[in-house]
């Protein structure tokens, strides 16, 4: 093995998240391909060109319809695992990403000797805003 290259997170509209990524974070697009009704979504952030953020819709033909909605709950509910991102600056993240209307859970607070604040994806996917202690 020599790298992790996607990761995937389960969303409820691939066209909506594609739009909160891409034009709320500033991910772009890696790969978006159909094979009839299944779509292979992924997006990257533009300074690590080596990893990918897959947006996955839960149902066929990976999971039955049963299993699609567990998922689906579970995600809606945040009871998902955050995911981290890295900013230089978390407070102007947060003003800049606050006025293009991102939910936040958790305003810039400081701890840890650094600066962190909490957001939600469309679909309920929790992240992490840490400001780097450069």
């Amino acid at each position: 093995m020599t790298q992790v290259q996607v990761v995937g997170l389960y969303v409820h509209d691939q066209d909506e998240a594609l739009s909160f990524y891409v034009d709320k974070l500033g991910f772009k697009v890696h790969t978006d391909v159909r094979n009839g009704p299944y779509r292979w979504l992924t997006v990257q952030h533009p300074d690590q060109p080596a990893f990918q953020l897959g947006l996955f819709v839960p149902g066929p033909p990976v999971h039955d319809e049963a299993t699609a909605q567990a998922l689906r709950e579970v995600v809606a509910k945040g009871a998902m695992p955050p995911l981290v991102l890295e900013v230089d600056n978390c407070r102007g993240a947060y003003d800049r990403m606050l006025g293009q209307g991102v939910e936040f859970t958790q305003e810039p607070i400081e701890r840890f000797g650094t600066v962190d604040a909490g957001f939600r994806d469309p679909s309920g996917n929790g992240w992490k805003m840490i400001q780097s202690r450069r």
